[in-house]
């Protein structure tokens, strides 16, 4: 399936079907495998064969949204997590000992945030932050025992971009693992391993589910890094249900069409609302006024689904509009069919300072629109709405 176009290979590519026939794979609800004897037995447990054993290590319908993924992204191999974040962690924990140090993009995901500042340092893992537009900083940042380069591009929420050929190469010349949290784009938006990327990691519960159905988490990387990343996560058990595993992968056969729509509103809506009274900026990475508008255009394909404004007044007008909002959804999440507005200040990061906060430019102000499926129309009126009300 190498060889087939993005969308048919999301659709194309399924496990070998049953001796049912079965023109959609089923869902392989079991927890373990039957061997066919004492030495079939034996023999997988030694990793002498390929085959099933217990669905925490692997599951038909797991091993399809991964292979699936794996084509989709230039991967060789990698493996389902049961969230985002456990893919994130697995990432890290795989490959890190104590004494290890990560050199890793400022502006995170508040739960990778808190996994670097809080949960790796009790383990004597350092790290060092570096501003996403700082070229000079990555190189600076790194020390003789760095083990990692950890970053997000598109960052989440501001939507910073970092040079993916211009850190990749720096991973290459320094023997150091470069790892991007690919959540934002999607592997329809942005290859990171085409720019020579060592891991991908994906919190498929977003854009990759795409309606707010399931929590699910992917690693794609080479089959040289990949024995580390089996072993911690075979050990661990933050293994994907048979379930969310069918359905993602499900998931994966739209993911194109929707990230084309998702794109177009996207950019569409940035750019109305671009000059607005209320709002100091509107950010979006096809948007022509966006800084790094260059860089966009270089490494992905779209703009993606995220468009970010900062209303004028702060936390107390940006909770005015928010609560004047009618069709639009207020959540967490992001990636649904539905438009959903959040205010990370508050939420997704608040455990982070003020100050650190104000580092990754995630001001009071400061709103996260997942731009829907919706008909634009109806996304801009309620947005419209809601700043006129909330004036």
């Amino acid at each position: 399936m190498s060889d087939k176009k993005f969308e048919t290979a999301a659709i194309r590519h399924q496990i070998e079907r049953s001796s049912q026939k079965e023109h959609s794979a089923p869902i392989y609800m079991t927890s373990s495998f039957k061997f066919e004897d004492a030495e079939d037995a034996r023999a997988l447990f030694a990793e002498e064969k390929e085959g099933n054993i217990y669905s925490r290590y692997s599951n038909p319908n797991t091993d399809e949204f991964i292979q699936k993924l794996c084509l989709l992204e230039g991967g060789e191999t990698g493996m389902a997590m049961a969230s985002g974040m456990a893919a994130m962690f697995t990432s890290l924990a795989a490959f890190l000992s104590s004494g290890d140090h990560v050199v890793a993009s400022r502006s995170l995901f508040g739960s990778t945030h808190q996994i670097l500042t809080k949960l790796l340092p009790k383990w004597g893992i350092t790290h060092t932050f570096v501003d996403t537009t700082d070229d000079d900083g990555w190189e600076k940042a790194i020390q003789p025992n760095t083990k990692m380069i950890f970053l997000e591009t598109p960052s989440n929420p501001a939507l910073d971009l970092i040079d993916l050929e211009f850190i990749c190469k720096l991973g290459k010349e320094k023997g150091i693992i470069v790892n991007v949290d690919n959540c934002f784009a999607t592997p329809y938006v942005q290859n990171p391993i085409k720019f020579g990327a060592d891991i991908v990691t994906h919190s498929a519960t977003k854009f990759i589910d795409g309606q707010g159905r399931a929590i699910g988490g992917a690693i794609v990387t080479s089959e040289e890094l990949f024995p580390e990343i089996k072993f911690m996560a075979r050990h661990t058990g933050p293994s994907m249900s048979p379930f969310n595993g069918w359905l993602l992968s499900k998931s994966l056969e739209t993911l194109a069409v929707r990230m084309e729509k998702h794109s177009e509103n996207a950019l569409a809506l940035a750019q109305h609302l671009e000059g607005s009274a209320g709002l100091k900026q509107v950010r979006y990475p096809f948007l022509a006024s966006f800084p790094q508008y260059e860089l966009a255009k270089k490494q992905m394909r779209t703009g993606g689904g995220i468009v970010t404004f900062e209303l004028e007044g702060g936390i107390a007008q940006g909770r005015r509009f928010l609560d004047a909002l009618e069709m639009i959804s207020l959540s967490a999440n992001l990636g649904d069919t539905r438009t959903i507005a959040t205010h990370p200040a508050s939420t997704t990061h608040s455990k982070l300072s003020e100050e650190e906060r104000e580092a990754v430019g995630i001001t009071a102000g400061l709103v996260r629109v997942s731009v829907g499926l919706e008909h634009l129309d109806d996304i801009i009126a309620d947005i419209e709405q809601a700043l006129n009300k909330s004036k």
